[in-house]
């Protein structure tokens, strides 16, 4: 009977997680045809095997395909951060951004650009800018998520580490580096100014290959490692002293997740600018469908991230044509009233 019960507990969430996998491909496919520029599906096909035309060709290789390979693996790299930090905080109101890591790493960046080390900001053809130094961003936005995380973890440790205590720290984390990047664009050229506001928007219009392959190298590496310690997420999400019982390594296990956590959250925040309630939301929505089992959750979270990241980028750029809306701006609309029905959802039971 045992044996029957399991065996449709593992049938249901697999089935759930191949039906998110395969909305993930047809809302890929849909995002490589719509746009600017309209493709039918013969077209795209022929672009992807090398006998498109020179235009298809330019469009879908150089600028959708990267786009929304981007929206994949930022997205889920969003989720996963997500994830693990509201598993290792054992807290569901915590993400990169309500604590105000995004908020870091962001600084870090704008930091690196307006001091000239992130690259000089060049003008393209079509009026735009580019950062000629990604990796000196990633490594500055990095390394202030991490003064961020160290922050909060040592004023929770002084004060107890309870959830309240833990998200009000964050909040004053968010504020204070928010403010910091304000006071930094003043002195900041026209141009640096203006790639700064537009980059905290959060966007996915200046994705390269190289960003890609960096963002993807990433994600692969935390989904690699986190999903290694899925068990021992699973025991610490119950509570320390089982985790403890059971030979975890607490403290070890929630600092290097929330290094993990920084690490996915800054290099999206350098490519992608500020994208805001993927982290938060998708996490949530996984529990809601599967339960609290990171063997399903970690994919789930991820798979769920990729697909809000991804509809919501295809829609910034089709829904307001000619403009095409920065993608931050839609995961905020779309992310602030499904995380209040998720709270009204919950009704009067305690978020911890």
């Amino acid at each position: 009977m045992m044996e029957i019960v399991y065996k449709d507990f593992i049938k249901k969430r697999t089935i759930f997680i191949i039906f998110l996998f395969l909305f993930l491909i047809l809302a890929s496919i849909y995002s490589l045809l719509v746009g600017s520029s309209r493709f039918d599906f013969k077209t795209v096909i022929e672009t992807l095997l090398g006998k498109g035309t020179d235009k298809a060709e330019a469009v879908i290789w150089n600028i959708r395909l990267p786009r929304v390979l981007m929206a994949v693996s930022a997205g889920a790299g969003l989720a996963l951060s997500g994830l693990i930090t509201q598993t290792v905080l054992r807290n569901p109101l915590a993400s990169p951004f309500t604590l105000g890591i995004s908020s870091a790493a962001a600084f870090g960046a704008a930091l690196a650009i307006v001091s000239g080390i992130g690259g000089i900001m060049l003008k393209t053809s079509l009026g735009g800018f580019q950062i000629t130094n990604f990796y000196v961003v990633i490594i500055s936005a990095f390394i202030f998520s991490l003064v961020a995380t160290f922050a909060i973890l040592t004023i929770s440790k002084v004060k107890g580490p309870s959830p309240a205590v833990i998200v009000l720290t964050g909040l004053a984390v968010f504020f204070l580096f928010s403010a910091a990047t304000s006071f930094i664009q003043y002195f900041g050229t026209t141009e640096q100014v203006a790639a700064i506001v537009f980059w905290l928007f959060g966007s996915l219009s200046k994705t390269t290959w190289v960003s890609l392959e960096v963002m993807s190298l990433a994600l692969f590496v935390t989904l690699l490692v986190s999903y290694r310690w899925c068990w021992k997420f699973n025991a610490l999400y119950l509570s320390d002293d089982l985790a403890r019982s059971l030979g975890v390594d607490v403290r070890r296990i929630r600092l290097a997740g929330m290094v993990m956590a920084s690490f996915l959250t800054a290099t999206a925040v350098s490519f992608l600018g500020v994208i805001s309630f993927v982290c938060l939301v998708s996490p949530h929505i996984a529990r809601l469908a599967l339960g609290s089992d990171h063997r399903y959750l970690i994919p789930s979270s991820c798979l769920i991230g990729s697909n809000i990241l991804l509809v919501a980028d295809t829609a910034s750029r089709t829904f307001f044509l000619p403009l095409t809306l920065p993608v931050g701006i839609l995961t905020s609309f779309f992310g602030v009233p499904l995380f209040v029905y998720l709270i009204i959802k919950r009704g009067g039971r305690a978020w911890w």
